[in-house]
């Protein structure tokens, strides 16, 4: 009598509980996508009105994937491929470790595809020729021989049966980098002008600040523009120090971002500080160089390498139809008399010392926009992803291929049974299998009956 069921097992062992998660996720991945997430409630107000903006904050809709309803789904789903893995995988062991050879005749004969041979000469004489057939196809032959019958069994890929399970425990990995990732894990912002250092960044969503545990400056900005005035390329040179020890210089644009202690800063945007210049100062001769924030009619210092300088004057410039302005400019690095000369907006003048000579450039001066985001479990999710592949490639290419051969002596008849099957791609196993027909086929003392 079969064993009555749990009901409450059947429920969350069962595909269509999962079919079920996975359209729901599906379906709010896409509003998650569609709504803008962690934006600041007078944004939500001035894109969807008062009404939706509530319906969105109840809903946590604007926060989705930290929700509780999004991760109990999540949970659902994980319940689901656990119970499912462990009512169905104790059979797939079974199945895999199993003693093919004590296999019954009356199952083998009742097998799909099979063929019948006669053999003329002795059983013993048809188990070796059959096993030698048969060693074309696999060398790794098991075999079992009674007083009437000898039983050879090959099999290939019986491993690939625990494909699905692989995808099971995968989606599960991947669930819990992502629950690791949000747990100990974030996400944040800092518009950081060139020139400057923080040691924090803002919480993106709430604005919580958060110390990074080191500085961050920004040595540069730089801002490339098409002819028609629209943003080329915007790139930032980062700088990370540890009590002004620098740890690590990184050039980054978008999608390089630069990656330190688990912290990944992505060049994110970028604004013009208004009524502001930077200039960019190199000594030819030692190769020091760094970049200041510039105010006209403010001294700025470099005391490295002490040089003072500043914007002293300004004006506006025409050539054609074109407009522009042009800057003069003080400066000393505390050798011989102060220069005093006029230079072009974004134009580059050497300064020619006493001792050396400097690079000096001025141009606009930026701030640049770091989205920053820490992860601890990305590697979860990678091994996840990595071991979903495998088992989507096991499960769907690869089968469980068995082939037995019965070799049975009745009075002068020696009879050979050649039968098997594969749990999958059985056009494949089918291929396989009446190639070694033919091999019997081809054989002067095996005859085909049927």
């Amino acid at each position: 009598m079969k064993q009555k069921e749990n009901p409450i097992i059947t429920f969350f062992a069962s595909v269509s509980l999962a079919l079920f998660v996975l359209f729901i996720l599906a379906i709010t991945s896409i509003i998650g996508t569609v709504i803008p997430q962690n934006e600041t409630p007078d944004k939500y107000l001035q894109y969807y009105g008062e009404k939706w903006s509530t319906v969105f904050h109840a809903l946590n809709i604007t926060d989705m994937y930290h929700s509780w309803w999004f991760l109990s789904l999540l949970t659902l789903l994980s319940v689901n491929l656990i119970v499912c893995t462990l009512k169905r995988l104790p059979h797939v062991w079974q199945t895999v470790m199993q003693d093919n050879l004590k296999t019954t005749a009356e199952r083998l004969h009742k097998m799909s595809p099979s063929r019948v041979f006669v053999f003329n000469g002795p059983a013993a004489e048809a188990a070796a020729a059959a096993r030698v057939l048969l060693s074309r196809t696999s060398t790794r032959i098991k075999e079992k021989s009674t007083a009437t019958a000898t039983m050879l069994f090959i099999q290939k890929g019986a491993w690939t049966r625990f494909g699905v399970y692989a995808v099971h425990a995968s989606i599960l990995l991947i669930f819990i980098g992502a629950i690791i990732g949000t747990l100990y894990g974030f996400k944040a912002f800092v518009m950081l002008p060139a020139g400057s250092t923080t040691s924090h960044v803002y919480e993106m969503g709430s604005n919580r600040l958060i110390p990074l545990g080191f500085d961050l400056r920004c040595d540069q900005f730089t801002l490339t523009l098409y002819d028609t005035g629209a943003p080329k390329e915007f790139r930032s040179e980062l700088t990370v120090l540890n009590d002004k020890s620098e740890l690590l210089k990184k050039s980054i644009v978008v999608n390089d971002p630069l990656s330190f202690q688990g912290l990944t800063f992505y060049q994110s945007s970028y604004e013009a500080k208004q009524g502001q210049l930077f200039a960019q100062i190199k000594n030819t001769k030692t190769g020091a160089a760094t970049g200041l924030p510039v105010k006209p009619r403010t001294e700025v210092s470099w005391p490295d390498a002490g040089v003072r300088f500043g914007v002293i004057n300004f004006e506006e410039t025409k050539n054609g139809a074109a407009s522009g302005y042009r800057f003069k400019i003080w400066f000393t690095d505390g050798t011989g008399t102060p220069s005093e000369f006029w230079m072009d907006f974004g134009a580059t003048a050497k300064i020619e010392r006493p001792a050396t000579t400097y690079d000096f450039t001025l141009t606009q001066h930026y701030a640049t926009g770091l989205q920053v985001a820490k992860d601890p479990g990305v590697w979860w999710v990678y091994v996840g992803c990595g071991l979903m592949l495998a088992g989507i490639m096991v499960a769907f290419f690869l089968s469980h291929r068995r082939i037995w051969i019965l070799v049975t002596a009745e009075g002068d008849r020696t009879e050979v049974l050649v039968c098997g099957g594969a749990n999958k791609n059985k056009l494949g196993f089918e291929n396989q299998f009446n190639a070694l027909l033919a091999r019997f086929a081809n054989h002067a003392q095996f005859t085909p009956q049927g």
